[in-house]
């Protein structure tokens, strides 16, 4: 009966997979079909913990990196949230230190500092995102800022 059980949670998880689409509760879904193998073999629960301990840990760490590289491969994907404003330019509203000041991104006004010991950005100039800290972005002047990604429309 124990198999069922592993079986059951084998779909749980690859349904909640489908809604995640982070190829991590697939992975565990693995280890509970393992799991369930070596119950319907009649192994003890200490066995079948260790099966879907194993299976899932390789899964895990052997499989999904290469998944994850033949996806990135195939089709770009796009960044989103927070992380899809690192690059972009933005304009400073309120003077902007290495402590508090305000930018406009994207048509929304944001929180920014600068980085630790840069000049202070006066109102007007115009800056790269270079990182979000929460629910601050971190802003440099452009010549400071790296150029992995090409600037994108406010």
């Amino acid at each position: 009966m124990a198999w069922l059980w592993w079986l059951g949670g084998a779909a749980v998880l690859a349904l909640l997979e489908i809604v995640s689409l982070d190829l991590v509760l697939i992975m565990f879904a693995g280890g509970a079909l393992a799991a369930a193998g070596t119950a319907g073999l009649g192994a003890p629960v200490w066995v079948q913990i260790l099966a879907f301990l194993v299976t899932s840990g390789l899964l895990l760490f052997a499989l999904r990196p290469w998944l994850l590289r033949s996806l990135r491969s195939r089709m770009t994907l796009t960044e989103t949230n927070a992380a899809a404003q690192v690059g972009r330019m933005a304009v400073v509203l309120e003077d902007v230190t290495e402590l508090h000041g305000r930018i406009k991104l994207a048509g929304e006004v944001w929180s920014a500092r600068t980085e630790d010991e840069a000049p202070s950005l006066p109102v007007g100039t115009e800056v790269r995102v270079l990182r979000i800290d929460g629910a601050t972005a971190v802003v440099g002047t452009s010549s400071s800022a790296p150029h992995g990604r090409a600037p994108s429309a406010m």
